[in-house]
């Protein structure tokens, strides 16, 4: 079918049948979107952010021409969010009606799906249409092309026609009269609707009739309320109740809908299906164009990486930045030029406490992650490989203390992390192994390091331990024979005592840090021995 090629994410339907079944997909896991923050940066309810993430060129590139349309024509995704609400509205109605008719013939609740329909699709055609001329990304203009061929069809509009006078007599009912015979001892033997009124039963108490000015009885008043309805009663017997009505009611208009509903079932069904296919598509594509606005609200670039081939294992960007931060502070956020090259596809990166380091972790793993979602990426610009997958190990909150069952759980983790990364992975490492002490933290460090770069994947080692920077060199001296990955080594910066939180590639000196903190505080050697000569000099006097 035409609307089977119809998707805003995935450019053939083949392609997308990959994605459902599981290929093409990087191991990007609902934790590493935690941990990188993406989950509270999108937001997503329907459907994890995990589920859209591809390492296809090809999809990336459709989807970056998608998203182009939307940040240029800000009126196709007011439009695709004016539909939302629409969507989960029939997604609500099939569930109820699965509930109340399980057989699936329940007329009316087709009479309300179709109207939602309708809705739906004069709203994207209402949305769309003009700015057809206007779009460029092959997604957008096929929706817009098969919506237009749908709205302006003789058939839709006939449809529209005699919904609309059928629906009219629907929503005009207000209350139903029934009648019940009973049998001599008073019991009901049989019920049924009299008739279908316009105007809503009116209540029988005394309060009502006084703000009514009116005693006396008729047709349309309630002398008795069913108890069914009343208070205390249990949800099985207003259950019950509200289910016969809706037999009476279905039965009622089933014959003005029977006449027509199976000449229109069958396309009213496959094109509503086809829309709701959409939902989880529409539902991303606002979540991540309304956290562009919120970046570009906050004067932060935004830019579509160029991809380069997977075997390149690369990763430029100048004005690097990380958009959690960037959204959460007032001033402006720091930015950083980061790659990997021939000299470093791992790099350790120390530096101060709070410097910055896991600020730039993340930021690398968010970049990463948006580009495979087709996203821009929060930088000026941008050169990168795809990955088969993004890999995080970070602090999950407990203190930095020796402690043996912590560090048993970091190690089991860490061991898991080996047996999934291939060559064309990521890792992101920050602060592991803080759990022990720094002679074993720093043991263990180096072997893992030794094993990344011989695994050959690409990445972050951010840490505490000076030592470990140090060591870089003799790292690579172990796996150099062996084709490993290269290691070098970034430094979260100090300037003046002060953390630029700016990431520069040296090696690191640990003192310098201690130096600038002491002196910032006035504990340098000097500084102390002017203050004990001061203070010895006012004792003499």
């Amino acid at each position: 079918m035409e609307n089977a090629l119809i998707s805003l994410i995935y450019p053939k339907a083949e392609t997308q049948i990959r994605h459902e079944n599981g290929t093409d997909i990087p191991n990007i896991s609902d934790q590493v979107c935690r941990e990188l923050s993406l989950d509270h940066l999108f937001g997503m309810k329907n459907r994890p952010l995990s589920d859209f993430f591809t390492e296809d060129p090809e999809v990336i590139r459709y989807r970056q021409d998608v998203f182009a349309d939307l940040i240029r024509l800000p009126g196709i995704i007011e439009t695709l969010n004016r539909i939302l609400p629409i969507l989960f509205d029939i997604t609500e109605l099939r569930r109820l009606d699965r509930e109340m008719n399980a057989s699936g013939e329940s007329y009316l609740y087709s009479i309300t799906e179709i109207e939602l329909y309708v809705s739906c699709v004069d709203t994207l055609y209402n949305g769309l249409s003009p700015l057809r001329e206007q779009m460029q990304a092959e997604g957008l203009i096929r929706l817009t092309d098969y919506i237009n061929r749908i709205a302006q069809g003789e058939y839709y509009k006939d449809l529209n026609t005699r919904l609309k006078a059928l629906a009219s007599r629907i929503h005009e009912v207000r209350s139903i009269t029934v009648g019940v015979n009973l049998d001599g001892t008073l019991r009901p033997v049989e019920a049924g609707v009299i008739s279908i009124n316009s105007e809503p039963f009116k209540s029988g108490r005394l309060l009502d009739k006084i703000l009514r000015f009116s005693f006396r009885n008729d047709a349309t008043t309630c002398i008795a309320d069913l108890t069914p309805f009343g208070k205390g009663q249990s949800e099985n017997r207003k259950e019950a109740l509200l289910s016969a009505f809706n037999g009476a009611m279905e039965e009622v208009f089933r014959n003005s809908v029977r006449s027509w509903r199976a000449i229109v079932g069958e396309y009213v069904l496959e094109n509503t299906d086809f829309i709701l296919r959409l939902l989880p598509e529409i539902e991303f594509l606002s979540r991540s164009v309304s956290l562009m606005s919120q970046l570009r609200d906050k004067g932060c670039p935004l830019a579509f990486p160029e991809l380069a081939p997977t075997e390149e294992k690369s990763f430029s960007a100048t004005g690097l930045y990380n958009p959690d931060v960037a959204l959460r502070i007032r001033e402006k956020v720091v930015t950083n030029d980061f790659s990997f090259d021939d000299r470093g596809r791992i790099f350790i990166l120390s530096g101060p406490n709070r410097g910055g380091k896991s600020v730039i972790t993340c930021a690398l793993g968010q970049a990463q992650a948006m580009a495979q979602l087709g996203l821009p990426v929060p930088a000026e610009r941008a050169r990168l490989s795809v990955t088969d997958g993004i890999f995080t190990h970070f602090p999950e909150g407990a203190d930095d203390t020796i402690d043996k069952g912590r560090l048993g759980e970091e190690c089991a983790r860490l061991r898991t992390i080996f047996e999934q990364i291939t060559p064309y992975s990521m890792i992101l490492l920050d602060e592991s192994l803080s759990s022990t002490g720094a002679y074993e933290a720093s043991f263990i460090a180096s072997e893992l390091l030794a094993g990344f770069s011989l695994a050959g994947v690409r990445g972050i080692f951010s840490t505490h331990l000076h030592e470990l920077a140090a060591a870089a060199e003799e790292i690579n001296a172990r796996t150099r024979a062996e084709g490993g990955s290269p290691i070098d080594t970034l430094v979260a910066g100090m300037e003046e005592g002060q953390r630029s939180f700016k990431i520069t590639r040296t090696k690191p000196d640990g003192k310098s840090y201690a130096r600038d903190i002491a002196n910032k505080y006035g504990l340098s050697f000097e500084d102390i021995r002017t203050v004990i000569e001061s203070k010895q000099t006012e004792n003499r006097k």
